[in-house]
């Protein structure tokens, strides 16, 4: 379904100011059809799931890079919306309980009060509480106007929806970015992650990391963890939310259990 089209069908008799939020911008079409999977985000001090990520696939399996791949410019605004409605649709269609963690394009929200309309709508027409949401500004994007991604980011907050920096420390901008966006989340890159039981390097990166977050109160996630000594290296660090295949792959259009067997 194209993205333009499943908004059009999703909004159908919806008031005019959602109707006119669902052709803002005269987002061109795109070319391919989207599902959600959902990949959970555990708390195991708790041993709770956190949250459930969405995360975008093509109908025929591809990847959220492969489909980004094929988004242009001028789709973009569409794209994002897309992926947000659709998002909610399907966690609610799936009797999601938890927080929902929605990645979004900065580059592509031009007003913060405007374009979350089309999110709000969609979780009061499925009945999907809106606070349980969570934004994920990704660092790898470069931003081209920081200020106007801060103001998206405080709006948000504003709302009461929890904001997150995901692949921290692989972007541009490193730890300017989360002392200037001051999220309540960041998602340590799978890079750093990736074999820190045995880098003394990421260990060290990795600590200072958790240290400057502790103090300004942000909780850390580690996510892309593999293995199990790669858990427990970051668990012995004070890490307690974690998403990675040793936990549960993402599933299309389903909400995989955790397999907390793995993790001892």
């Amino acid at each position: 379904m194209h993205a333009e089209t499943y908004l059009q069908r999703f909004f159908q008799g919806a008031p005019g100011d959602v109707a006119g939020c669902v052709r803002c911008r005269g987002s061109g079409e795109y070319a391919g059809e989207l599902r959600m999977a959902f990949q959970p985000i555990v708390d195991v001090a708790r041993r709770e799931v956190f949250a459930y990520e969405a995360l975008v696939r093509g109908a025929d399996g591809r990847s959220a890079g492969q489909v980004l791949a094929n988004v242009g410019p001028d789709q973009m605004y569409g794209f994002d919306q897309t992926c947000r409605v659709l998002a909610i649709d399907t966690a609610q269609r799936l009797g999601m309980q938890t927080r929902l963690s929605i990645n979004f394009l900065p580059n592509a929200v031009y007003e913060p009060a405007t374009c979350i309309r089309l999110t709000l709508a969609a979780a009061h027409k499925v009945g999907f509480d809106p606070q349980r949401l969570i934004f994920e500004m990704t660092e790898a994007e470069k931003i081209r106007d920081p200020q106007h991604a801060l103001s998206i980011v405080r709006d948000y907050q504003d709302r009461g929806f929890l904001t997150a920096i995901d692949d921290f420390g692989a972007g541009y901008s490193g730890l300017n970015l989360l002392a200037e966006f001051q999220p309540q989340l960041v998602k340590l890159d799978m890079a750093l992650v990736r074999g820190i039981d045995r880098n003394r390097a990421r260990q060290a990166i990795v600590g200072g990391v958790l240290g400057t977050c502790a103090a300004l109160g942000v909780q850390v996630i580690a996510e892309g963890v593999e293995t199990r000594a790669e858990y427990d290296q970051l668990r012995a660090m004070g890490v307690a939310l974690f998403q990675g295949y040793l936990i549960a792959r993402p599933e299309a259009e389903a909400l995989p259990e955790p397999d907390w067997a793995a993790l001892g």
